[in-house]
């Protein structure tokens, strides 16, 4: 990457597996950068606002007071996976828009050359809390394509889903598009979701064009999850109330 960031104009499925089918498609913007670097077009900016905007605050350890790379890092040695010298942590992640944000999830990536070792999903729900899933083989060798790699689901996301069941993570990392999988099952009911996209340098138009074509950044996210939310309700989904978070930070 050479320390500059770029664009990745994905696409994002939801679908909900059980007795209430639901499904949604959606255009989403997301960021891979280098956290080690400042570098970046004129409409974007590290810890400084901008039209696009990545702060370390928003990553890395708690929601709001996170500490960026850091945190990653110590996370993945912490589960016996040493970054070498020449690895490197990327942080895949949807920028702030005007000084708003919210990712529904982001991803910090360990690369070893052109294999990913390692990746920490980073959840957040609507309701001010997180958690992050480490995804990572048993063995700690390179995630493949046809690796699919598990966790427990311990964290209140949807109030149309169980906290149960487990989720399976499959990740296609290449030089020029990202695929990601994450599907939950739980008896018959469960989800499936994907982001996708190509790799692309960012530019100050590649922003400008993203800002005309998906508006609003941030708040364009959660109103659309709360649209499908009210989808929900009306389809008559038993609502469940937010339980307390997880007292660990880190699980998987």
């Amino acid at each position: 990457m050479s320390g500059w960031p770029e664009h990745v104009p994905g696409q994002t499925v939801h679908a909900r597996r059980g007795s209430v089918s639901n499904a949604f498609r959606y255009g989403v913007d997301y960021l891979l950068i280098d956290p080690d670097s400042d570098r970046g077009p004129w409409f974007f900016s590290r810890n400084r606002f901008n039209l696009f905007a990545i702060h370390d605050r928003d990553h890395g350890g708690p929601r709001g007071d996170g500490r960026g790379a850091s945190w990653a890092r110590e996370v993945f040695v912490a589960r016996g996976i040493a970054p070498e010298a020449s690895d490197r942590v990327l942080l895949l992640t949807q920028p702030r828009f005007l000084g708003i944000g919210f990712n529904p999830v982001s991803f910090w990536l360990l690369l070893r050359g052109d294999d990913l070792l390692a990746a920490i999903a980073e959840v957040n729900n609507t309701f001010g809390d997180r958690h992050s899933y480490l995804c990572a083989r048993d063995d700690f060798e390179p995630i493949g394509p046809g690796d699919r790699v598990s966790a427990a689901k311990v964290f209140h996301v949807s109030p149309f889903q169980d906290i149960a069941g487990r989720y399976r993570f499959a990740f296609r990392v290449n030089d020029d598009r990202i695929a990601i999988a994450i599907g939950l099952r739980d008896g018959d009911g469960g989800l499936h979701a994907t982001l996708t996209g190509p790799r692309r340098r960012l530019t100050s138009g590649a922003i400008l064009w993203s800002a005309i074509r998906r508006p609003f950044g941030a708040a364009r996210v959660v109103a659309l999850i709360y649209w499908q939310a009210l989808r929900l309700k009306l389809k008559r989904v038993p609502y469940r109330s937010r339980p307390a978070p997880p007292v660990e930070e880190v699980s998987g």
